[in-house]
């Protein structure tokens, strides 16, 4: 059953920022070893343009709903995934995956392969959107929780993440690990009149020096440990109409803007 989870103003002083050191990395050293790494809580954005999180419960099979989730961005990265049956929500693995969404490996030959050449990763190549999935992992910590959640985002939302990080953090002087980040859910139709949700990004406030010290070895671990997560259905909630709208991703994952928009995002080809 969902629960509501309230939403409260937080600046980075009162953020109460928990991250695996010290003690409780001593701890974890101990107490995981031979179970590999603590598991990892996934945020689900809804369907149908809803406006409010999934996120996991205190129980196994419970969930809680948040409209907004304010944290720390640690680490990001684009995933692509290709299955050579048609993706039906299953469990199976992908045929082929990328963790950088530049490079992917044929999963029975090993092969290595171009994502920027790909055919399977062109727009239309499944008759409506691409074969191969796009999505951008985002892995926010929380207060009070050591762990990441990790947000999978479609191309739908891509455009706004580089919005905020290119204007509201790195022309700041900031690195996302450096800052406190709202997300927050809002409602979009696309071409073909499906509403769908996508997310939009906001400043919060700038963690003090002892918070940078922590994010930034935090971030280091998040990159070492959880970027090779295995895809599964979850990263992949979008519909098709919203995939065949999305613009075309560029080499580092991120959208390119259309032409004639009135955003100036320094990070445009």
């Amino acid at each position: 059953m969902a629960k509501a989870k309230n939403e409260v103003a937080v600046t980075a002083k009162e953020f109460n920022l928990v991250t695996i050191s010290g003690d409780l990395a001593e701890a974890v050293k101990e107490e995981m070893d031979g179970l590999g790494a603590i598991p990892f809580d996934r945020v689900k954005i809804p369907s149908g343009g809803g406006l409010a999180f999934e996120l996991p419960g205190e129980e196994e099979d419970e969930t809680e709903s948040a409209t907004e989730l304010i944290g720390v961005i640690l680490d990001h990265n684009p995933v692509n995934a290709y299955w050579a049956n048609k993706f039906a929500g299953g469990n199976e693995q992908p045929d082929c995956s990328s963790f950088d969404g530049k490079q992917g490996v044929d999963r029975l030959t090993g092969e290595i392969k171009s994502c920027e050449t790909c055919p399977y990763n062109q727009f239309n190549s499944d008759g409506t959107g691409k074969a191969c999935k796009n999505v951008h992992r985002v892995f926010m910590l929380q207060e009070g929780n050591p762990v990441p959640l990790i947000l999978s985002l479609p191309p739908t939302s891509l455009k706004y993440m580089r919005n905020y990080i290119a204007k509201r953090v790195l022309l700041k002087g900031f690195r996302c690990w450096q800052v406190l980040t709202k997300i927050t859910l809002k409602k979009e139709k696309s071409k073909d009149g499906i509403t769908y949700s996508r997310t939009a990004f906001a400043f919060v406030d700038k963690l003090t020096p002892e918070q940078e010290k922590q994010t930034e070895a935090m971030r280091e671990l998040v990159k070492n440990i959880y970027r090779n997560i295995n895809i599964d259905t979850d990263d992949y909630s979008r519909t098709p109409a919203e995939d065949a709208d999305a613009p075309k991703a560029d080499a580092e994952g991120f959208m390119q803007v259309p032409e004639g928009t009135d955003e100036e995002l320094p990070f445009n080809n």
